[in-house]
């Protein structure tokens, strides 16, 4: 009797008049059935609870869920458009196969090898100046390095059969130290080993400028240069050395690459390092081999 809607006069007039509901239900169609207390009518929900395909209240239909958002697993790095090991790898393996494809187009045309030489020497400085790495040069690149590399591989090969194989097989022996190494955190670059390696390399590119002259001007007669007999195995080492140092760094370049998050298309600048550096490694044991078996 505390309830002051049912204390009221017109309450208390529409219930002696038989009215079945009072005219504050006004909004209720006439003649529809009642439903008994504690029930609810068929194709309505319970009071708290939602229709069944009714978003909540400020929720748009169709809309996810926070609970379904939240239980969702975080998106990775290839969701984020960041670099990952895998395009580093795919890239990698896409640039090695059309230096396969060119080489063994030079291996053909041996004429062509020169050709593939200027091409491959010129886009190589401008991949390695470009601020934002550009796809279509770096595989012109490797595909221009690949017809040095047949024509180059053909000669040695005809002069000393079987010495290619060896090669390959020197280059990716070294490759996968390299990798063990450096995966197990034995040998890592440092800024020390960085700025010696930065003063070898600057040394050895000097010399090969002026053996590289030497050779075009007629002043040596051998097919190296300076680079024969003995000293030229030692320089041939150093170089190993060199190409060594450089594919760590690689590594380094990649793995600080995806640990910060890198955009994805960096993954190509890291593909066009790692592929400069077997090309120059697969060079230098062939050089190395052949002055072994010219001396025998």
């Amino acid at each position: 009797m505390a309830n002051p809607v049912m204390n009221s006069k017109n309450f208390q007039q529409q219930m002696h008049s038989g009215q079945s509901q009072p005219s504050w239900y006004a909004g209720a169609p006439q003649g529809a059935a009642q439903t008994p207390y504690g029930q609810t009518p068929y194709g309505q929900a319970p009071q708290g609870q939602r229709p069944y395909g009714q978003a909540p209240y400020g929720q748009q239909a169709g809309a996810p869920d926070l609970e379904q958002m939240y239980a969702a697993p975080a998106a990775g790095p290839a969701d984020t458009g960041r670099m990952t090991y895998n395009d580093i790898v795919g890239k990698t393996a896409f640039c090695l196969v059309l230096v396969v494809v060119g080489g063994a187009v030079g291996w053909m045309f041996p004429g062509i090898g020169i050709v593939g030489a200027i091409i491959g020497f010129v886009l190589g400085l401008v991949n390695a100046f470009k601020k934002n790495p550009s796809p279509a040069l770096i595989l012109a690149y490797s595909a221009a390095q690949g017809l040095f590399l047949g024509a180059f591989s053909s000669i040695m090969e005809g002069t000393y059969p079987g010495i290619v194989v060896q090669a390959v097989l020197g280059t990716l022996s070294v490759f996968a130290v390299t990798l063990a190494l450096f995966s197990s955190g034995k040998f890592r670059p440092t800024p020390k080993m960085t700025k010696i390696f930065m003063i070898a390399m600057l040394g050895y590119l000097v010399f090969s400028l002026v053996n590289v002259g030497m050779m075009l001007f007629g002043v040596t007669d051998s097919m190296f240069g300076m680079r024969s007999g003995m000293i030229g195995v030692v320089i041939g080492l150093l170089a190993v050395l060199l190409a060594s140092y450089s594919l760590v760094m690689d590594f380094q370049m990649a793995e600080d690459g995806v640990r910060n998050g890198v955009p994805e298309k960096f993954s190509w600048t890291v593909a066009f390092g790692l592929t400069v550096t077997l090309i120059w490694l697969y060079v230098e044991i062939l050089r190395i081999l052949a002055i072994l078996r010219g001396d025998d």
